[in-house]
């Protein structure tokens, strides 16, 4: 039979009762100081208008079905990443246009692609495969390196089986410094104009538009930033220096 919550805790408050006992406290309540007030958040120019057009989106905000490529069985693993990137990048250049000089050079380099990849000549890295929007099957992650001289050097893909149909569920570019996994997230370390911070993304899957959103967008310090060098003390004030003495004979 299980002790129910209220057993429990009398069985674990009562040693401590009885150490508080043999210590002399007299076991009172105390007070914990003042309470901060609560503040509502305050709006501000509340009679501003709505704007006209809404903002540019950061990557893809709707699932792409990429058309021309099968996945026996819905096993993401059965399919070629190369494949999987080639048939995508040739039907939705995503954020790039196709007569911009960037998607011709990796369209270029796409088609020299084999089987293989992650080579000097294939510009996808190896895929990595984890359970993205939940429904307990692995997605597939790739990451396609860009051409040289191009502000954003990685495009980082993300894709699922939805209703038996390969679909684009993730799609951006950026300067980026490290990708990580964690749970169902895809986290997107990238630089930033501001020397000793990078910005951090988070990617979170949106089972409304069906796609990763963006979650979370926010600038942080980089690891990797020098530490700021702790000031000298100050010198005292030429006021609070010792006067010299009548007798000193100045």
């Amino acid at each position: 039979m299980h002790r129910s919550r209220l057993a429990l805790a009398a069985v674990l408050v009562l040693p401590a009762v009885l150490l508080a006992g043999g210590c002399g406290d007299p076991g009172g309540l105390r007070g914990a100081g003042s309470t901060p007030t609560a503040e509502a958040p305050t709006r501000l120019w509340p009679k501003l208008p709505p704007p006209s057009a809404p903002a540019e989106d950061y990557g893809t905000i709707e699932s792409v079905p990429v058309k021309g490529v099968d996945v026996p069985g819905g096993d993401l693993h059965k399919v070629n990443p190369v494949t999987v990137v080639k048939a995508d990048f040739d039907k939705n250049p995503g954020m790039y246009d196709r007569s911009d000089a960037v998607y011709k050079q990796t369209a270029a380099q796409l088609a020299k692609c084999g089987t293989a990849h992650a080579d000097d000549e294939c510009p996808v890295l190896n895929a990595y495969y984890r359970d993205l929007t939940g429904d307990g099957e692995d997605d597939l992650i790739v990451g396609i390196r860009l051409a040289k001289g191009h502000a954003e050097n990685l495009d980082i893909r993300a894709y699922a089986v939805e209703k038996r149909q390969l679909t684009q569920i993730m799609e951006m570019g950026d300067a980026v410094l490290g990708v990580e996994l964690a749970g169902h997230e895809v986290i997107v370390r990238a630089v930033s104009g501001m020397a000793g911070y990078e910005y951090r993304t988070v990617w979170s899957w949106d089972s409304h538009q069906k796609s990763m959103l963006p979650t979370t967008d926010e600038i942080v310090r980089s690891p990797n930033a020098p530490k700021r060098k702790p000031s000298r003390k100050p010198e005292p004030a030429a006021s609070a220096r010792p006067l010299p003495s009548a007798s000193s004979g100045r």
